[in-house]
């Protein structure tokens, strides 16, 4: 296996906390979904989606994927924001926002580099109890759809949600299948209100990471760590992980947690590419500036980049 020296941050970028589906009994969304009256007030403003790209941008962080429940903007909106996105970044996005027709997958060209879908568990049997309402074929299909259109395949994949390690072949042979790019790997973080309450051990979420890496070198592997996880990350890197996912960049930026991510990837041999730690001295007012954006939104943007940046200057004293 080909010697990895360098590491980076992934932020998955979210639009909503509300989900038609709603009944994945590991999700945040699932508890949330009987207290929201009227969807379309659980989106988040596009200015916020849009400063915390440039925030990334600027600090050097990867925009995992474009993320949401089920209906929460319309498809036309998602594309707007995507194309806004691309614009930002000066890259081609990911979509993870539910499973895509080919007409859907259209409106996002050309600014999309590849869809992911939300596998979570590839055993059936399991899959069928916590993800009841999302069956595996349409995601099957979205993905032989993007190999037409050219565009990279990815899947999610949580552990700890029932699987065993004898599953572990039943993923290989799915990511032959589908011939995909990427795939990101979560260790459930129980909800309250949920059925689950712990996550996996570190030595079984290791041995997926090393087994598919062992099985597929190439193939690009984020691994998500929350803040009670994060002495785990140098093994999770050692195991193959490429990148790390699924930590408040924002909120706790240059606090002792984010200083442990650093120290993490230094342990296992890594470069980490950009900073959780020193907040860029530059003028945030230009960054958006030279944006090619609507100056009423760019205006909604500036005053966001101050709320979020003075968090992040704050957030250091943690």
């Amino acid at each position: 296996m080909e010697k990895r020296t360098k590491t980076w941050f992934e932020r998955a970028i979210f639009l909503s906390w509300y989900c038609s589906k709603g009944d994945c009994t590991f999700c945040y969304m699932s508890i949330q979904k009987p207290f929201i009256k009227d969807p379309k007030k659980a989106v988040r403003r596009k200015e916020s989606i849009l400063a915390e790209a440039i925030i990334s941008k600027v600090c050097g962080w990867r925009i995992e994927f474009l993320s949401g429940g089920y209906e929460s903007y319309s498809i036309p909106e998602i594309a707007e924001i995507t194309g806004q996105l691309h614009k930002i970044t000066g890259l081609k996005q990911w979509l993870n926002i539910g499973t895509l027709s080919k007409h859907e997958i259209e409106q996002f060209l050309p600014d999309i580099e590849g869809v992911c879908g939300a596998v979570e568990c590839i055993n059936l049997d399991v899959r069928k109890k916590v993800c009841p309402s999302k069956p595996l074929e349409p995601i099957e299909d979205m993905l032989e759809t993007a190999e037409k259109f050219g565009l990279k395949k990815a899947i999610t994949i949580i552990m700890g949600l029932g699987e065993s390690e004898d599953d572990i072949p039943l993923l290989v042979d799915f990511i032959k299948k589908h011939n995909l790019d990427r795939i990101t790997f979560y260790a459930l973080n129980p909800h309250k209100g949920t059925p689950f309450k712990k996550g996996p051990a570190t030595d079984y979420y290791t041995k997926w990471i090393r087994g598919i890496r062992k099985e597929f070198p190439d193939l690009q592997i984020i691994a998500g760590s929350w803040v009670d996880r994060l002495s785990e990350i140098h093994e999770l890197l050692e195991a193959g992980a490429d990148a790390i996912t699924k930590f408040p960049s924002i909120k706790l930026f240059g606090s002792r947690f984010a200083k442990q991510i650093e120290e993490e990837a230094r342990k296992a041999g890594r470069k980490f590419e950009g900073t959780m730690t020193e907040l860029p001295d530059i003028d945030w007012d230009k960054e958006v500036d030279k944006l090619d954006l609507d100056i009423g939104l760019k205006g909604k943007i500036k005053v966001k980049l101050k709320q979020y940046t003075k968090k992040m200057s704050d957030s250091g004293t943690r």
